[in-house]
């Protein structure tokens, strides 16, 4: 056993590789694009890492990379929180507690090193992907979740891991039958017609000003929401660049009030993982064709965040946004998974199940003191 930090372009190979190794014959698992993989370490690619201080550590065994592990400070968020934890993320391990312990460990001690008490995970270089799977494995996950064996759990528990927060994922499904209730209905309308909102799509020919918006917008609307800190500027403008390529504007959507302030948003996504499932990563050649003749007819959808500023929250502008996503993706076949939602968050959690949506799945970070 031997844990290597990674230094050279190799070592960040070997590091990158490892899930495309560890699920290779996983049915369940969507190998994500490599490009967007190597992405997350580029700090040119990912403004995330502008205030972030991370290593990346290797797992060897016999001969073979077993696991691997990212520890890291976001200042950013330290600043936020006002508390001394640090992040771990890319938890990747063979179902061996030897080498999961190693990973942990290493972490465990870089973090310590920088002054932090606390020790949390798994967080991602990438927004909003946080946590293991704890329960609903199936159906396969969508775009920017994460996916893990049920064994992952149990190394981190095992290493004397605790749950810190779990994050809830609902579903609503036409072709299972969903229908918006009736009294929704009827309650938007008078929504509407109450606080003169109404909810347009974002503009893609002003789409990076679109998203700044929704930045703000989310910066001050979830501002109190456990595990949040603000998104930068530069993370929204190369937001706006990524999802240029993906996105369905009709599902991007900015509630006004009737002079054009904005007071809340919804963003969801195509679901790309219908697309790519299959690929190992490798968008050429043939999963160019596959995004262009696909990625238009996607009848699944990911909501990634909603958020209603303060002064319109308890107004149900989140339940008129919940309504408008789905009449502008609507088919007979539309499934959309809505996640992740905070378990204690009990406004917006009761807000869904009067909309009618279906329990799917649980993720879970983890934390220990250190």
């Amino acid at each position: 056993m031997e844990i290597k930090t990674v230094h050279t372009k190799k070592d960040l190979r070997e590091f990158m590789e490892l899930p495309y190794t560890l699920y290779r014959d996983d049915p369940l698992w969507v190998a994500p694009l490599r490009s967007e993989q190597k992405a997350q370490f580029v700090p040119s690619k990912n403004p995330m890492l502008d205030h972030c201080e991370h290593i990346l550590f290797t797992a060897h065994k016999n001969g073979r990379t077993v696991g691997r592990i990212s520890a890291f400070l976001d200042h950013l968020a330290l600043a936020h929180w006002k508390q001394p934890i640090g992040l771990f993320g890319s938890f990747e391990s063979i179902h061996d507690p030897e080498v999961a312990n190693a990973l942990l460990a290493t972490a465990r001690e870089w973090l310590r090193s920088k002054g932090m008490s606390v020790m949390r995970g798994p967080w991602s270089f990438a927004s909003q992907e946080w946590g293991l799977v704890v329960e609903g494995y199936e159906p396969q996950p969508v775009i920017m979740a994460p996916y893990n064996p049920p064994y992952y759990n149990d190394l981190l528990t095992g290493f004397g891991f605790v749950k810190a927060k779990d994050l809830l994922v609902y579903v609503i499904d036409a072709s299972q039958g969903y229908q918006i209730p009736e009294r929704i209905l009827r309650l938007t309308d008078r929504i509407q017609a109450r606080y003169g909102v109404h909810v347009r799509q974002v503009d893609m020919n002003h789409l990076e000003e679109d998203v700044i918006t929704i930045t703000d917008l989310a910066n001050v609307s979830i501002a109190d929401n456990w595990g949040f800190y603000p998104v930068t500027r530069d993370e929204a403008k190369a937001m706006a660049r990524d999802l240029k390529q993906v996105i369905n504007p009709a599902a991007v959507l900015i509630a006004e009030t009737s002079d054009g302030r904005p007071v809340g948003f919804a963003m969801s996504l195509p679901d790309i993982n219908q697309i790519i499932k299959g690929l190992n990563g490798h968008l050429f050649p043939t999963g160019l064709l596959r995004m262009i003749f696909k990625l238009p007819r996607l009848e699944q959808y990911r909501m990634w965040a909603l958020g209603v500023i303060p002064e319109y929250q308890g107004k149900a502008i989140d339940t008129l946004l919940y309504r408008a996503t789905y009449e502008a993706i609507y088919s007979d076949r539309i499934r959309l998974e809505i996640n992740y939602v905070l378990e204690d968050n009990d406004r917006m959690n009761n807000a869904l199940l009067k909309l009618g949506v279906k329990n799917l799945r649980r993720y879970r970070v983890y934390e220990m003191a250190i």
